[in-house]
């Protein structure tokens, strides 16, 4: 994983560093006994993520990767970005949402952090040939529990993909470590981040447990 420091800052944001770049992150109640701190990717812009796409292929470039996998919508800049930095042509998306191409797309279970109810990754079967037997790399916008990353690894593995890498721009907290197990090894990050957990005095304080 890439060296990290992030500081707290005021005005309800959290200041990260993420690859080469640093940026104040807004900090998101979700309950009551939880803050997330929030980064859209598809709101960070095109310098951004084409520059956070060349950090993060430089931490994959070791690992002979074919194609790049992800998880729709956040990690479709990722993807892209990635991909054009390690001089590829091909990336496969794992949806959520269910679309007229997906009617009998390969399906795993999976919940979020982010979301409610229990949703579904679903991988188009005509892109199969495109991740069988093939060296493939999944990356994402951030891995906080490891339930999503989890999902994506058995679902591409299911369709013979040879998943050789995990990259991700943040991880947060350390939950996903023991969600992923063995597979947390190969997870590469461009920073991490806490959680953030109310105090006796009504303010947020970090939490890298989870």
């Amino acid at each position: 994983m890439g060296s990290v420091c992030s500081t707290a800052v005021s005005g309800g944001t959290y200041r990260a560093t993420i690859g080469s770049q640093v940026v104040d992150l807004p900090i998101v109640p979700m309950n009551e006994s939880l803050s997330l701190a929030l980064m859209i990717t598809v709101d960070m812009g095109v310098a951004f993520m084409e520059r956070a796409g060349r950090d993060l292929a430089a931490l994959l470039a070791d690992g002979e990767v074919e194609v790049i996998a992800t998880v729709a919508t956040m990690g479709i800049p990722v993807a892209i970005e990635v991909t054009r930095s390690l001089g590829l042509d091909q990336y496969v998306i794992l949806h959520k949402t269910p679309k007229i191409h997906l009617s009998d797309a390969v399906a795993e279970p999976v919940r979020s952090i982010t979301t409610d109810a229990p949703q579904r990754l679903l991988f188009d079967r005509a892109r199969i040939p495109d991740v069988e037997g093939r060296r493939v790399a999944l990356v994402d916008d951030v891995i906080s529990t490891g339930a999503s990353t989890g999902a994506a690894l058995r679902l591409l593995r299911s369709v013979g993909a040879d998943v050789v890498a995990i990259g991700t721009l943040l991880t947060e907290a350390a939950v996903w470590r023991a969600a992923l197990g063995d597979d947390a090894a190969m997870v590469r990050s461009l920073g991490q981040i806490p959680l953030f957990r109310p105090d006796a005095g009504g303010s947020w304080v970090e939490d890298w447990l989870g």
